[in-house]
C-alpha cells in the first residue's frame, strides 16, 4: 500500500495554553497529509478545482492517543483506505518524532460542481483518477 509521510513542524499558533497542539488542528494536518499523498499520485486538487469541481470532507473521524506539544516535530502517514466511485475515505496516523502514535483518523469525501453542490460521480468526472484510486486499492501501484 503507498503511503505518504509528510513533516510537520508545531508551530506555537497551534497550541493551546497548555502547549499542546488544540484538537481542529489535526484535521489542518490531515489535509496537508491529503495533498501531499494526491500529488505523490501525479494527481492535482487545482485540476479538479479549475474544472468547478471541489471535494469537501462528509465525515471525519479522529482518535486522540498522545498529544503533540509546541516545538516537536510530527510526520503525517497518509493513505487511500477505501473507495467506491463515489465516496473516497482517506486514512491518517500522526506520529511523534520518536514514532509514538499521537493521532490516528480518516476523512470521508465526496466531489460536488462548486455552485451546486451537486454530488458527482468521480469516476465519471475524473476517470485518471478513479484508474489510479483502483492501482491503489488493487496494489498495482
Amino acid at each position: 500500500m503507498h503511503k505518504t509521510h509528510t513533516p510537520i513542524e508545531v508551530r506555537y499558533q497551534e497550541t493551546d495554553q497548555m502547549g499542546v497542539v488544540y484538537h481542529a488542528n489535526y484535521l489542518v494536518w490531515f489535509e496537508i497529509g491529503r495533498t501531499k499523498y494526491i500529488e505523490s499520485l501525479g494527481l492535482s486538487y487545482m485540476d479538479m478545482e479549475n474544472s468547478h469541481i471541489v471535494s469537501p470532507v462528509v465525515d471525519a473521524q479522529i482518535s486522540f492517543r498522545k498529544p503533540v506539544h509546541y516545538g516537536e516535530k510530527a510526520t503525517v502517514e497518509t493513505w487511500l483506505d477505501t473507495y467506491d466511485g463515489l465516496r473516497t475515505v482517506y486514512g491518517y496516523n500522526i506520529k511523534k518524532e520518536n514514532g509514538e502514535l499521537a493521532v490516528s483518523g480518516t476523512t470521508k469525501h465526496v466531489i460536488v460542481h462548486k455552485e451546486t453542490f451537486r454530488p458527482m460521480s468521480l469516476r465519471k468526472a475524473f476517470p485518471d483518477w478513479h484508474e489510479v484510486y483502483l492501482q491503489q486499492l488493487n496494489g498495482d501501484a
